[in-house]
């Protein structure tokens, strides 16, 4: 079933009108991946919004409730997030200020300090969650069971071209 051209089809048809040398090909694919992450960064930043939070602040407070008790260094977090020293810092300093994570002194290591998702933190993150999940299944709506299925599979083939299991 073909659908109506779309806003990719039409710039890749005014590109090749310029240069019909050019192989378009594989902006069939890249260039409605980067318009999904559009949408997607827009969605996931008005739901998390509501929350006081943003996608980074989302990351960290996921990898603390990932950690559990444990806790996670500083370190960790911004190499884990690629995300920078400073960056996570200031994070940190928001996050805690709000009562959403907690650093403390490393048990074992006199200068290490580890951080750790607060209770609230813990509810407010699954709340954002919750209210994202809902937002994500409402992206994907358009797509049948096995269309998605099918396109998940994709979409992990494509990327693991480009990852490692250590990127």
């Amino acid at each position: 079933m073909s659908r109506a051209p779309d806003w990719t089809d039409r710039l890749l048809e005014s590109l090749t009108a310029l240069d019909p040398s050019l192989d378009v090909g594989p902006y069939e694919v890249t260039a409605r991946i980067a318009r999904l992450s559009l949408h997607v960064t827009r969605r996931q930043d008005q739901v998390f919004g509501r929350f006081g939070l943003n996608r980074g602040d989302m990351g960290v407070l996921s990898a603390l409730r990932i950690a559990g008790s444990n806790g996670l260094s500083p370190t960790h977090l911004f190499k884990g997030l690629m995300q920078s020293s400073a960056g996570i810092t200031g994070r940190l300093d928001r996050l805690e200020d709000r009562g959403l994570a907690r650093r403390s002194r490393h048990p074992h290591d006199r200068r290490g300090i580890l951080v750790e998702l607060t209770e609230e933190g813990r509810q407010v993150l699954d709340e954002a969650i919750r209210a994202n999940t809902k937002a994500e299944r409402e992206l994907v709506a358009g797509l049948a069971p096995s269309e998605l299925s099918a396109l998940a599979e994709l979409l992990k083939k494509m990327l693991a071209g480009l990852e490692t299991d250590a990127g």
